[in-house]
């Protein structure tokens, strides 16, 4: 069907404007799944169990079965989600966690949450995930977690990494947020490391309608011990044994993320079909593409390419209807927030690239062929602007 054709069948005339391109079109998505969605809903509201509950247990169930954990833990957010893990790990006051500056925010709040100090290294220039040769040089005596980021959902480089922390005795933990359903090596990322934790924030490859996220673990001692700090640390009802927090996942998002990972698998089919076809209809213009590792099951959460004038060719696109995205224009170590672990502009090279040329462009499970084919012909338009 040509644009012309969806622009006649939609009542707007041959000479009408297409609708805009969204970057994600969450409305698409639901009117697949409104029915149901209503009767989950209208379920849990009929058990009037709203916080944890049978809908929660039954999704955490599905989910570590699908990734390939022994145990998921639901809460409510992916920054809960790695904030317990390092507790979970041992991370407290005094003590450093690697990662990569390459990254949401929320990867190093949950580091500063529990009194450790962030210690960052670079990423990969293709990968965009962590330089494993520059993480040795910063292992310290008080180094007690590795974070690395499965950035844009490709898995980091896991194998090198678990050597590491098995030679020094320090764990992994994996900040798998927008990782939903990638595999590193056959094996579900989030399940390589000590434990993996994941954001359902809506936007995400598996989003609630809201905020929830979850950790995935084959420890039975640390998901007990999750399990309790999620829910004020309770040991029985009114005992706490430590110091706990309220981050339970309700019930209305557990019934969701249920009926919601059913179809994970084919969404993230559709995800990889669309990033190929980006692959090869962009091959030629002068944009540094994503690449995919061998050993990998990219997710494509996002699909972001570099340009050295990239916020000229956002303008563009965006006035031609195509939305664009920038994940993330202002690196960890450069946030105002950060300001006193006294890192520099210069410091981190490739992240610093990274954040000054990405551009996010549209893609979407639903996403049609023609709304692809005007994405990439924009971009084509815009940058033959450059030689014109």
């Amino acid at each position: 069907m040509t644009i012309a054709t969806e622009t006649v069948q939609a009542g707007r005339g041959l000479c009408s404007t297409p609708p805009p391109i969204p970057l994600i079109d969450l409305k698409a998505q639901y009117a697949g799944l409104c029915d149901d969605i209503s009767e989950a809903l209208r379920e849990v509201a009929d058990s009037s169990t709203y916080v944890l509950g049978p809908q929660v247990k039954e999704f955490e169930n599905a989910f570590a079965a699908h990734v390939g954990a022994r145990h998921c833990v639901g809460v409510n957010s992916g920054t809960s989600a790695l904030h317990l893990a390092l507790i979970a790990a041992g991370v407290g006051p005094g003590d450093e966690v690697i990662t990569v500056p390459m990254t949401f925010i929320a990867t190093t709040w949950a580091v500063n949450y529990v009194g450790a100090t962030p210690v960052m290294v670079d990423v990969d220039p293709v990968s965009y995930t962590m330089d494993v040769d520059q993480v040795e040089a910063k292992i310290t005596s008080r180094t007690r977690a590795i974070l690395p980021v499965h950035l844009y959902g490709q898995p980091a480089a896991l194998e090198p990494l678990l050597e590491i922390g098995r030679r020094y005795g320090i764990p992994i933990i994996e900040d798998a947020a927008q990782a939903h359903a990638a595999r590193y090596r056959g094996r579900g990322a989030g399940t390589l490391g000590q434990s993996g934790c994941f954001s359902f924030y809506p936007g995400k490859n598996l989003g609630a309608y809201g905020e929830a996220g979850a950790i995935v673990t084959d420890d039975d001692r640390i998901a007990a011990r999750l399990r309790s700090l999620r829910d004020h640390a309770q040991s029985q009802r009114y005992h706490h044994d430590e110091i706990g927090f309220n981050y339970r996942m309700d019930a209305f998002q557990g019934a969701i993320l249920g009926i919601k990972l059913r179809y994970l698998e084919g969404w993230t089919e559709a995800r990889r079909r669309l990033a190929a076809t980006y692959l090869e209809r962009l091959a030629d213009l002068p944009i540094q593409l994503p690449t995919e590792a061998p050993e990998l099951r990219h997710v494509w959460h996002l699909f972001v390419v570099l340009h050295p004038e990239r916020d000229r060719l956002r303008d563009q696109l965006e006035a031609r209807g195509i939305g664009a995205g920038l994940h993330y224009p202002v690196p960890v170590h450069l946030q105002k927030a950060f300001a006193h672990l006294g890192y520099r502009e210069g410091d981190f090279p490739v992240t610093e690239r990274i954040a000054r040329e990405c551009l996010t462009l549209p893609l979407f499970p639903e996403m049609t062929a023609s709304q692809q084919e005007r994405v990439v012909d924009a971009l084509r338009d815009v940058l033959r602007e450059d030689h014109a």
